[in-house]
């Protein structure tokens, strides 16, 4: 299952990817001469909840270019974001074969999902949902808007990592020096100040774009290494009762 696909990777490029790499957001080539984080220097990332906005129906397009709908002409509205970041364990290790998953409103504050307020006003050239495998790197990717404020809510990205025979992990990135970080009662309700600083990320312009995009690196640390016990799920399939034919 292939979730880059070469169009996207070359509309990516043709973007300004190797203008991110020397910005900071590091992709690709720029992984390979990074030092390996030690385990000691990692804090794992807080989980959060999913919350009720995951779409209700998945888009027929599920990649990781949010804002263009399969191969339509027309892109989404909103600052422009390229979003990457690597997905850890516990020990720092990159984290292969993880599906990551994101969701957000669109530049009306607007969900993917029927029950959102003012659904029927939704950008209907935003995606709202994408997913991107990891190869051995751990590096995720996607294209995307910065997010604007939900009614309650400050700007946020949900993130959900899939990884197979785990227990889906889900988290929040949010847009550092937004007003309402102050009082969004899922940022204010992670207790540890450092934790809490964990998921607030730069959405910082790309020196070289014409267009004002945004760079945001966001890593998501998870608590365990892949040698840990399995999921909840996995450990009741383990223990459930067996035929055996004789």
């Amino acid at each position: 299952m292939e979730f880059l696909t070469r169009r996207h990777w070359l509309r990516c490029a043709a973007s300004g990817l190797g203008a991110l790499a020397g910005g900071g957001a590091l992709l690709g080539r720029g992984l390979a001469a990074a030092p390996r984080a030690l385990a000691e220097d990692l804090l794992a990332t807080p989980a959060q909840m999913e919350g009720p906005f995951y779409p209700d129906h998945l888009p027929l397009d599920t990649d990781n270019d949010l804002i263009i709908v399969n191969e339509s002409l027309t892109s989404a509205v909103g600052e422009i974001t390229h979003l990457n970041g690597r997905i850890l364990s516990a020990a720092g290790e990159p984290i292969r074969n993880a599906l990551v998953e994101i969701w957000q409103v669109d530049s009306k504050g607007v969900y993917l999902h029927s029950k959102s307020d003012n659904h029927g006003g939704r950008d209907g050239n935003f995606q709202g949902f994408g997913r991107f495998l990891t190869g051995s790197t751990g590096e995720y990717y996607f294209r995307t808007v910065k997010p604007v404020p939900y009614p309650g809510r400050t700007p946020h990205i949900h993130f959900a990592i899939k990884i197979r025979g785990r227990d889906k992990f889900t988290t929040q990135c949010y847009v550092r020096g937004e007003p309402g970080n102050e009082t969004d009662g899922v940022l204010r309700g992670i207790r540890d100040a450092k934790a809490r600083e964990s998921v607030i990320v730069d959405f910082k312009k790309v020196p070289s774009s014409r267009i004002g995009e945004l760079a945001a690196r966001f890593d998501v640390v998870l608590g365990f290494t892949p040698e840990e016990a399995p999921s909840r799920e996995a450990k009741a399939a383990a223990a459930a009762p067996r035929t055996v034919r004789i």
